[in-house]
């Protein structure tokens, strides 16, 4: 008996043990300003979930919404949620649980599992909207890891570490600038490091992996200001694109302002191939390129490109969006769905970069985004690419390459 409780007992510290001399402990970088409501998209997964999630082509699938409807075309929306999931400190998930904010929506409680959005106006990609995870108060969610502590500094968080069941944790901790994250790695306070724009000074070391990816979720591109009388007219900025050997960038080639990972991706789009009989008009051309610092080479061989053609180009380094500028080199953001209505409708002014007005494109986003009919809306998206890259409002030139540094 008493070698079977001794057994028993053995067996229980073993059981109770084990996870904790089996788990891992990762110590990662990552690049960027982020509040506790605004963490990067896999981390906030990694904590919780969103009423939906996206997938792989962008289309909203059921997460912890189990379904949901609109019968009036995309202006009332009524979300199901699964009847199974609970919070991290056991309690049962319900519609009063869902938190998110909106300006131009109100939502309702039907019941404990049913959740009713009622928007200002149609809008066709609000699911995919709601796959942005929902938190109870302490960044407590529904996810597989649970937060064991943050800190902050100016309301930014400084350092987050998570802990899944089996007690493998993960310390998160947030630098402004990649030199800062790459000077952290060198001194060992981490141990891996995300989505950097470039791999120096570590491709040479023997004691770090380099991994790359491509990041289709964004985009480098050359915004006109159609505002600016030099840059108004089509066929000045339609010789600039004529202008540029664009597989002399990367190949990684961006073609339109979709993803080509979308489901409403155009892969017809004109390509605009180096072509210097059509490029006459930029001889002599002055132009002002302005662009982030870590563009900085591709503006010089953006650069060099139009100056083998005439032009002479001057470049200003600036850390952010210029509210005055000529042309702009930036890097975007894709939206998950093909709505692009915020970057190029004309009445949006504080996120229209190029500044653009184009009655027909307005009509695209704006029937686009009220289209309930998903192979109704790839039409009006494969329209909005072809007309709006022959009319060169920007130059798409590249889907940025990422890297990720990772300690032996």
């Amino acid at each position: 008996m008493i070698g079977t409780i001794l057994g028993f007992l053995f067996f229980l510290l073993i059981s109770f043990f084990l996870p904790s001399l089996t788990s891992t402990t990762k110590r990662i970088g990552v690049v960027g300003r982020y509040t506790p409501d605004n963490l990067p998209e896999d981390i906030a997964r990694s904590i919780s979930k969103g009423l939906t999630k996206t997938d792989e082509f962008g289309q909203a699938q059921p997460d912890l919404a189990k379904s949901w409807e609109t019968s009036d075309g995309g202006k009332t929306w009524i979300f199901i949620i699964a009847n199974d999931l609970f919070w991290q400190d056991g309690k049962k998930l319900t519609a009063n649980d869902i938190n998110y904010e909106f300006s131009d929506a109100k939502f309702e409680i039907v019941d404990e599992q049913t959740i009713k959005f009622t928007l200002e106006s149609n809008f066709s990609a609000f699911p995919v909207i709601l796959s942005k995870s929902v938190f109870k108060k302490g960044l407590l969610g529904i996810g597989e890891y649970k937060v064991k502590k943050v800190s902050l500094v100016g309301g930014y968080v400084e350092k987050l570490i998570i802990q899944n069941k089996k007690f493998d944790t993960e310390t998160y901790k947030f630098y402004p600038t990649e030199e800062r994250a790459k000077l952290a790695f060198e001194l060992g306070q981490v141990d891996e490091l995300r989505n950097l724009h470039s791999s120096s000074p570590f491709d040479n070391w023997k004691t770090v992996v380099v991994d790359k990816d491509i990041s289709y979720h964004n985009f480098v591109g050359i915004f006109f200001n159609t505002e600016d009388e030099k840059f108004a007219e089509k066929s000045l900025r339609v010789s600039l694109n004529y202008a540029l050997d664009k597989s002399a960038f990367s190949e990684n080639r961006a073609s339109s302002p979709i993803s080509p990972l979308s489901w409403g991706y155009n892969p017809q789009v004109k390509q605009y191939n180096l072509d210097s009989e059509k490029t006459d008009d930029i001889k002599d051309l002055e132009i002002k390129l302005s662009t982030l610092p870590n563009l900085l080479n591709t503006a010089e061989s953006i650069k060099k490109n139009w100056e083998e053609h005439g032009a002479k180009v001057q470049i200003e380094v600036t850390p952010n969006v210029p509210h005055q500028f000529e042309v702009f080199l930036a890097t975007v953001d894709i939206p998950k769905d093909p709505d692009q209505y915020s970057l190029w409708h004309s009445t949006q002014t504080s996120t229209n970069v190029s500044r653009y007005k184009n009655a027909r494109i307005d009509k695209l986003l704006e029937d686009g985004r009220t289209e309930i009919d998903t192979e109704e809306r790839k039409k009006i998206y494969i329209d909005f690419q072809r007309f709006l890259v022959e009319d060169s409002p920007a130059i798409f030139l590249y889907h940025p390459t990422l890297f990720n540094i990772i300690r032996k």
